[in-house]
């Protein structure tokens, strides 16, 4: 079954696949801080999402099946295990010829993969794709994601921390964990589990940015991911 219809589907047709509106990567931070409470409730509308006739973790393959049976078989088979087919096969040879550092690289890696018992069993359908690129804004601040060719079941942190590697400079974790106390929303281990996203992503990112020898980006992803413990260390 195509994507969008799967989604759309599994959703009740919640989801717009083609909205009309500004792309939210045009945002100016404080365009942002205007309407960030409708990025967060788009992403916990997302979560809310009734997955309860489906199995598995990671991103959907092309029968649109979750193929991984814990949150850390997704994590490994996507960072550290090799390829033997496909866009990644034999990525590793990354190291040494590109910006992709070995040390740290597994480094980060093995964050990602010491936070992962914290995010077993929260099962959510996630968009996973959430760059400001891929979401449009409407004329009455209403957010929307366009782009789910990379969705699937993990924890709904997951597009939170896209969010913020991005483009950090817009405090989303620390914005996230206000508006859940004002919400009355309860995160628990929130510091682990975002974290545990945020490594996976941000690490992921930085392989493919350094695949294409984008050495602007690949310069503030280890930014990005080298605050993490900082900021997050009071939560």
């Amino acid at each position: 079954m195509n994507r969008d219809i799967f989604i759309r589907n599994l959703t009740k047709e919640k989801i717009r696949m083609n909205p009309k509106g500004r792309n939210a990567n045009e945002l100016t931070p404080e365009e942002f801080e205007k309407y960030f409470e409708n990025f967060f409730d788009m992403i916990f509308e997302i979560a809310g999402t009734d997955i309860s006739s489906l199995t598995g973790y990671g991103e959907f393959d092309g029968r649109n099946i979750a193929p991984y049976p814990s949150l850390e078989a997704f994590i490994r088979d996507e960072l550290i295990n090799e390829k033997t087919e496909g866009y990644w096969k034999n990525w590793t040879q990354m190291f040494g010829t590109t910006f992709l550092e070995k040390e740290y690289y597994f480094t980060i890696a093995e964050k990602a993969l010491k936070y992962a018992p914290y995010c077993e069993g929260r099962r959510y359908l996630a968009n996973n794709n959430t760059f400001f690129c891929n979401m449009i804004v409407d004329e009455t601040g209403k957010t929307y994601c366009t782009d789910w060719g990379r969705a699937g079941i993990m924890d709904f942190l997951m597009d939170f921390a896209i969010l913020d590697l991005n483009k950090p400079y817009l405090l989303v974790p620390e914005k996230l964990y206000e508006y859940a106390k004002r919400k009355n929303i309860m995160i628990e281990n929130f510091r682990e589990r975002f974290l545990c996203m945020a490594y996976f992503k941000g690490i992921a990112t930085l392989r493919w940015h350094a695949s294409i020898d984008d050495l602007e980006s690949c310069e503030s992803i280890v930014r990005s991911i080298n605050a993490l413990e900082d900021r997050m260390s009071g939560y």
